[in-house]
């Protein structure tokens, strides 16, 4: 396989920039996979993982939370809110985001005049911390 440059932007800074051979993310239509002279391509990202084929045949996977991807003749770029190694997730605190969540959704349908907006992040944010307890192996 051939290798390309991947890059993964976040609003922290560039979590990864270097080679790669293949990656496989979750876009709003289902899973792609991007190799090497992909065609041109750009996407809307939902929340998942995506995983990193490298040079010398190993491979990591990484939570992230939405975003978009790039895929353009020399190199492709992921822009995500956030972006984990599996094996760097907090896993002790993702359970915590996910029961905090979970009371706070518990409430919301208990009070029906309850922010539409609030209630929109909630559920994003119970996405997430699944999420990224399934990506970290919980």
């Amino acid at each position: 396989m051939n290798p390309f440059k991947l890059q993964i932007v976040t609003p922290s800074g560039v979590f990864f920039d270097d080679m790669s051979v293949g990656v496989v993310l979750r876009t709003t239509t289902g899973d792609k996979g991007i190799l090497a002279r992909h065609e041109l391509y750009a996407a809307a990202l939902v929340i998942g993982k995506i995983k990193i084929n490298f040079p010398d045949k190993t491979s990591r996977v990484a939570a992230i939370s939405g975003g978009v991807v790039n895929v353009e003749k020399d190199k492709t770029v992921i822009l995500t809110q956030s972006c984990e190694w599996s094996d760097e997730i907090d896993l002790e605190r993702a359970e915590l985001a996910k029961t905090q969540t979970e009371e706070k959704l518990k409430s919301f349908t208990e009070n029906s005049s309850s922010d539409q907006r609030e209630l929109c992040i909630a559920e994003f944010k119970l996405k997430r911390a699944l999420n990224r307890i399934d990506v970290a192996g919980g």
